[in-house]
């Protein structure tokens, strides 16, 4: 009983460092971190919200001041960047962050390319500082329950349907990153994947896009095509999503 009431008290204490955060680009995403900072959660406790950076002109939102992005880079109050602009400007932000000594954390994608990320990374480590792509889904109940249940599994085919509204390309990338979030869960659970083919249809007149995307797991020890479809269709329409994955156990003989 005394070790379980030393423990919560610890656990209850106000901690004894907190690293300095701003955050960047205040739309959906960063309004989201600027709520979650200011409430006194377990999450936020080792966190001190010393304001956000945006290019438009806001003063301040509920109370948190807006700062600008040379004050934020030079600043020895702020330690840690939160990354929530849109996809085409993360690399940049990353880089002049890490570039003044900052731990950086971005919301997926981190960048547009595979070289660009891989060049921040060995930036981040050569700066010895921490640089984290967040992607929250990955931590959700319902995603670990899906992981836990394809263990010790083969898969034999997939599919999974992503319904959006359209994106601006020049802002977030091209069509395929409408759905990154997607295939990272299939890399997440299967592993490594490389490409087998790919169509893109498209009809500007009706605002309508569909990409398919057949992809082929890593794993092919029992010489079976492994293949997922990805389809992401744009329209002016609500998200709906479906997700069909066919599993099977191994054999005897494949153990």
């Amino acid at each position: 009983m005394c070790f379980l009431l030393h423990k919560e008290t610890k656990m209850n204490a106000e901690p004894e460092r907190k690293f300095g955060v701003v955050v960047v680009g205040v739309g959906r995403a960063g309004s989201v971190r600027l709520r979650d900072l200011r409430n006194s959660h377990a999450s936020s406790a080792f966190l001190n919200l010393i304001g956000f950076v945006s290019r438009r002109e806001l003063g301040s939102i509920e109370g948190v001041q807006q700062i600008s992005l040379e004050d934020a880079l030079s600043s020895q109050e702020v330690e840690v960047a939160y990354i929530c602009s849109e996809s085409s400007s993360h690399e940049d932000y990353i880089r002049q962050f890490l570039n003044a000594g900052k731990h950086v954390l971005v919301e997926y994608p981190m960048t547009l390319s595979w070289a660009a990320a891989k060049d921040l990374w060995e930036l981040a480590e050569q700066k010895g500082k921490v640089l984290h792509e967040e992607h929250v889904e990955l931590l959700m109940e319902e995603f670990a329950f899906l992981k836990k249940e394809v263990v010790g599994k083969d898969l034999l085919k997939g599919s999974l349907l992503f319904t959006a509204g359209p994106l601006e390309e020049e802002r977030f990338g091209f069509p395929a990153f409408s759905g990154i979030s997607r295939l990272t869960w299939l890399v997440s659970l299967f592993g490594e994947l490389s490409l087998v083919s790919a169509t893109l249809e498209e009809r500007k007149e009706d605002q309508y896009m569909k990409m398919t995307v057949c992809l082929e797991t890593e794993n092919k020890s029992c010489r079976h095509v492994k293949l997922k479809e990805f389809c992401c269709e744009q329209r002016a329409s609500p998200c709906r999503e479906h997700c069909t994955l066919l599993i099977t156990c191994p054999t005897a003989s494949q153990l």
